[in-house]
């Protein structure tokens, strides 16, 4: 459904969001530890999540990556969705096929239309301080 890298994304800002509401600020190591993601690869993820104002990257040996408490309670999952990935996730075909659509759909098309309208739902509505919050109970996890 989602590309590695959104996938990565979603787990980083949850974890940076997390570190945030104690009032930390996190390295990329820590980062891709904590989202089990290759630490280059983090890296490049979270360059592009600041660029799109999705998190704070401060530099020098007190910086690292935060997301303010008040700005992490308005930022919806969708962005961060529609920062590493586009629409595609809205729009793609439930087979990868490149030209799947209502003219000429694939076996799934009709039953993936719903399942898009809803996951596009969700996304718009679940916050970063929700995810955060959610991890902060010990109810969620991150990474097996």
């Amino acid at each position: 459904m989602f590309s590695k890298a959104c996938e990565y994304g979603i787990k980083a800002i949850a974890y940076i969001a997390t570190q945030s509401l104690e009032g930390n600020r996190v390295k990329i190591g820590d980062v891709a530890d904590n989202s089990g993601s290759p630490e280059a690869f983090t890296a490049k993820i979270l360059g592009t999540l600041t660029k799109f104002n999705i998190v704070n990257s401060t530099k020098g040996p007190y910086g690292g990556f935060e997301i303010d408490v008040s700005r992490m309670k308005k930022i919806k999952v969708s962005e961060i969705v529609h920062a590493l990935d586009g629409d595609s996730v809205y729009t793609g075909c439930a087979l990868g096929l490149s030209e799947c659509n209502a003219s000429k759909p694939c076996p799934m098309h009709e039953n993936f239309v719903s399942v898009r309208r809803e996951m596009k739902k969700m996304l718009e509505t679940t916050t970063v301080y929700e995810l955060a919050s959610k991890l902060k109970s010990g109810k969620t996890i991150l990474v097996r």
